[in-house]
């Protein structure tokens, strides 16, 4: 059995351990809270850039853009959403696993795809096994501006431009609530899946639809990539606040059955002690 130093030590170091999980939890709430609200900030600019950019694609029937055209699939490129931090439960983990998943399913050598990592963590993963990691970002900030990832973005899609891959898909995690999040794919590029705007508007193409696609698609695509980084910025912290919430929790528990132990083994010195007593009186009767 534990001796009541041992138990006591368990105890303070679990409490100090607990106070550091509570003050995560509370920061990583305010960051979520934050999070959250700056996902639903950009979803009406992502709505109207898809209804514009769908209006004139589809009113482009022969257009010949790249961006909107297939073509044969020879190498796949994959844009992974992860976080330079751990002690966010399984958030970083459920992305790593689903990418890996699908490259190991899809394609038998490094030669057939290319990675684009935005987060350490991902990053790390797949360079350390020597998988084809061509680009990377790290330490993107907690509330993350368009012109921190604008670089990122636009050689994503320049990448596709020049045919270094051919299709790209991006991996993240999407928030649902702030105790669900799912890990979610999406064919980024060609962009041959935009939904046609169900809104009676008309719009007038000055100088020529060609043109404005030439501008209009890249940033379109860029926005796709900026929009996913915020949803899984929100995502991020409401793992990194249900983890640190569980771990407070776990402490409170551990702290309760330690103080449980500790109390028998106090309350069974004791009782020795005086027994001690009690047989020592006895014997010089």
């Amino acid at each position: 059995m534990a001796s009541l130093r041992d138990i006591k030590s368990r105890i303070t170091s679990t409490k100090k351990t607990s106070q550091i999980t509570k003050a995560m939890e509370m920061v990583s709430a305010s960051k979520w809270n934050r999070g959250v609200m700056n996902a639903k900030a950009f979803v009406p600019y992502m709505e109207k850039i898809q209804e514009v950019t769908a209006s004139i694609a589809n009113g482009s029937k022969d257009s010949n853009h790249p961006m909107l055209n297939s073509r044969p699939v020879k190498k796949t490129g994959y844009l992974v959403i992860t976080s330079d931090r751990g002690l966010a439960g399984a958030f970083n983990s459920n992305v790593i696993r689903k990418v890996h998943q699908t490259i190991q399913k899809n394609h038998k050598s490094n030669d057939e795809f290319a990675i684009i990592a935005i987060g350490r963590i991902g990053r790390d993963f797949f360079a350390n096994r020597g998988m084809n990691v061509v680009l990377d970002i790290t330490g993107v900030a907690d509330q993350p501006s368009f012109s921190e990832i604008q670089d990122i973005s636009s050689s994503a899609v320049g990448m596709f431009s020049d045919g270094t891959f051919d299709e790209l898909h991006i991996f993240y995690s999407h928030y649902v609530s702030a105790i669900s999040q799912e890990v979610t794919e999406k064919k980024l590029l060609p962009l041959t899946d935009i939904a046609a705007s169900t809104k009676l508007t008309s719009y007038e193409f000055e100088p020529n639809a060609e043109e404005i696609l030439e501008v209009l698609l890249p940033q379109y695509a860029e926005s796709l990539i900026y929009g996913a980084l915020l949803d899984s910025k929100a995502s991020e912290h409401a793992a990194r606040m249900t983890a640190m919430k569980n771990a407070t929790d776990n402490a409170k528990e551990l702290i309760d059955s330690l103080s449980i132990s500790y109390n028998r083994a106090r309350q069974a010195a004791i009782t020795q002690e005086i027994t001690e007593i009690v047989g020592g009186a006895a014997a010089l009767e």
